[in-house]
């Protein structure tokens, strides 16, 4: 299985992308170095330095007729890869 699950494009961070820094959604339990490594493999790039951020899924409840369903959104790992200046990751080419 792969290390990087997908990348994130948001607002917040497509206004990072412009200083060079890209977010992705990574495995749980992937490293710093394991996704610098699949990140210099897929995208062709070198990455400068990597932070990265664990969250806990969202409670989420749901009303139904007879009683309410409590259930809880799944973790997961998101990675901020600072890339060397002039270098780009164009996610949009891949398509």
């Amino acid at each position: 299985m792969s290390v990087l699950v997908k990348p994130l494009v948001t607002e917040k961070v497509s206004a990072l992308n412009e200083k060079g820094k890209y977010g992705f959604v990574v495995d749980i339990n992937a490293n710093k170095i394991q996704i610098k490594a699949e990140v210099e493999k897929t995208y062709g790039v070198n990455v400068e330095s990597i932070n990265t951020m664990k969250y806990l899924g969202k409670q989420k409840s749901r009303y139904t007729k007879s009683r309410i369903l409590t259930g809880r959104k799944p973790s997961f790992k998101k990675a901020i890869v600072t890339v060397a200046e002039g270098e780009v990751i164009d996610f949009y080419s891949e398509i």
